[in-house]
């Protein structure tokens, strides 16, 4: 399956900035549909609206965290197909696993770059 460079992406971060770096980085590898959302709890609304092909999501956010997001996506049968990314600036092996076990699709270690994202997608969707 190639990758739609056209489909709605959702960008979950706390951080301003973050997002803004994301968001460039998206452009730059072709995707122009990028959506924002500050946290969990925004984004599940966003995606209830609406259809995202792609979550990229920070893990550590309040009220409520980037897994808890996850965890909710996977529980509606409406969301669950939706390939979701998890970003994060801790590598502990327990998240990852509990990421894994709650459906994540990738996961990705802050800092990383266009080429690093574009790995993980491509795992995610085949090459593009």
């Amino acid at each position: 399956m190639a990758v739609d460079m056209s489909m709605p992406v959702l960008v979950v971060d706390d951080y301003q900035t973050m997002i803004r770096i994301i968001k460039n980085l998206l452009k730059q590898l072709g995707f122009e549909n990028v959506d924002e959302a500050s946290d969990g709890k925004a984004a599940l609304e966003k995606m209830q609206a609406a259809k995202f092909g792609l979550v990229i999501s920070d893990w550590n956010m309040e009220p409520m965290t980037g897994y808890e997001l996850l965890c909710e996506v996977r529980a509606d049968d409406r969301l669950k197909g939706t390939p979701f990314i998890m970003v994060t600036a801790e590598s502990k092996t327990e998240n990852v696993i509990a990421a894994k076990k709650a459906g994540v699709n990738n996961y990705i270690v802050k800092p990383f770059n266009a080429a690093t994202l574009k790995s993980k997608i491509e795992s995610v969707f085949g090459a593009f």
